[in-house]
């Protein structure tokens, strides 16, 4: 029998002493879609090579009268010597009952469940540091289509770090100040504990009280909403940190306020008003008193909000969005005689929005007049007061001021039209201005009036 020339491929069905150029030459037989060239020093270990020429080390052997096969690597990686230290590695565990195929799986098992807690640990170390002000914005972003125009202005107004250049409302500084929930936006939301809280409550409770028990009623809200966050739960206690009895006494009670104007303080109070220099103050202030809006629902009204067609008033309502009111006549002449500089009914004279609330200007007013501690709210306070003077039906006035129905029927069973609200609205406007001495006489145009001398 003739020896085979170096040049010729391997016989794969003999053992041999791998070599370099062995495993070069080895080749799979036709039709096979795969060999295996034996070696003689490292029982065990073969080298496979495919019909695509591909070829790598490999271990077979038999545990429990089954046949294991391991890849153990390629050929290009691995040296022969390399590739017999890990056959015989591979031999000794077989020898000792073990497979290493389960070694394997128990090691991939091992990295899976590694790589699994790094990952947690990053998740919660994201969540960890999420900040109060991220979780507010995503909080707002959310429920912002459920709230009015007013409610989500607070919102955004409570939280602003201030700084900003203005002219008025400063109290002499030139910048406006941070909203109260400011300095806890770049706490981490963990670190929101009632401790905290109440830290914040007593320094802004003493500052402004008024302002900071609306800034606890929106964040307590909040919080409760990250409590049944799927992940901002992990960092807020079911128990809101809000609610506490330390933050509540140093936030304090609202007082009940009682400040509005008299039936007899009426002649006074619209003769000061009606003379003030600007027009858009001037009316501001008397149609909050014949409308009963809350002074922000009135500021925030536009041109488009006047339906001089069917003499509504659409007002931008925190409790049901919007609500539509009698567009009554004096109210209509004084809008209608108002400067159009913007699409704002009462627009400012230096920026391209609404004018700013006219604190100064109705102290002023009402200093001269001889009213002592009359608000802007005390204004709609003032509208539902002299509704009692009246035969009007609770449930109108109600409507009128845009508050919530008290009763089961008013709520569900009574649909009052606009022109239903008119027929009672335009009897309070009048009765109101015969109680102020402001004599007017309607002009052809509807809603539009003309003062007569008293």
């Amino acid at each position: 029998m003739t020896r085979p020339k170096k040049t010729d491929a391997p016989d794969t069905a003999q053992a041999i002493d791998l070599t370099a150029g062995a495993i070069d030459r080895l080749i799979a037989p036709d039709g096979k879609q795969q060999a295996f060239l034996r070696d003689t020093k490292a029982p065990g270990l073969r080298v496979r090579v495919t019909n695509t020429g591909a070829k790598s080390f490999v271990f077979e052997a038999k545990l429990n009268r089954q046949t294991i096969r391991r890849t153990i690597g390629n050929v290009k990686s691995w040296t022969i010597e390399q590739a017999r230290a890990e056959a015989r590695r591979l031999a000794v565990l077989l020898d000792s009952g073990t497979d290493p195929r389960e070694l394997e799986r128990q090691k991939q098992a091992e990295q899976e469940a590694k790589k699994q807690r790094q990952q947690e640990a990053k998740h919660v170390a994201a969540i960890q540091s999420v900040t109060v002000g991220e979780a507010w914005s995503e909080y707002v972003k959310e429920r912002a289509p459920h709230w009015g125009v007013l409610h989500l202005e607070d919102h955004q107004r409570l939280v602003r770090a201030g700084g900003e250049v203005a002219k008025r409302g400063t109290r002499g500084r030139g910048v406006t100040i941070a909203g109260p929930l400011h300095p806890l936006m770049g706490l981490p939301l963990a670190d929101l504990t009632p401790q905290a809280i109440e830290t914040w409550a007593a320094g802004q409770g003493k500052a402004r009280p008024i302002t900071a028990r609306l800034a606890w009623r929106l964040l307590r809200a909040f919080l409760t909403w990250c409590s049944e966050h799927p992940t901002y739960g992990q960092l807020v206690s079911d128990k809101n940190p809000a609610k506490t009895r330390r933050t509540r006494e140093a936030l304090g009670k609202a007082g009940v306020k009682n400040d509005a104007l008299l039936k007899e303080q009426l002649p006074a109070w619209f003769e000061r008003v009606r003379s003030i220099g600007n027009p858009c103050i001037a009316a501001y202030l008397q149609i909050l008193v014949l409308t009963g809006a809350r002074p922000g629902e009135v500021l925030a009204l536009k041109w488009e909000d006047i339906n001089n067609q069917w003499r509504g008033l659409t007002i931008r309502d925190k409790v049901e969005g919007e609500r539509v009111i009698p567009l009554t006549p004096y109210v209509h002449s004084l809008i209608a005689a108002l400067p159009r500089r913007n699409e704002w009914v009462f627009s400012s004279f230096t920026t391209n929005q609404h004018m700013s609330t006219p604190q100064k200007a109705h102290s002023l007013a009402c200093a001269a007049a001889g009213i002592d501690g009359l608000t802007m709210h005390g204004l709609r306070r003032s509208f539902k007061s002299l509704t009692e003077w009246l035969e009007i039906p609770a449930g109108v006035v109600a409507q009128i001021m845009g508050h919530k129905p008290s009763a089961t029927a008013e709520k569900h069973y009574t649909v009052r039209p606009l022109d239903l609200l008119r027929l009672h609205h335009e009897k309070i406007e009048a009765w109101i201005l015969e109680q102020a001495r402001v004599t007017v006489e309607r002009k052809a145009e509807p809603g539009k009036l003309a003062l007569v001398a008293a």
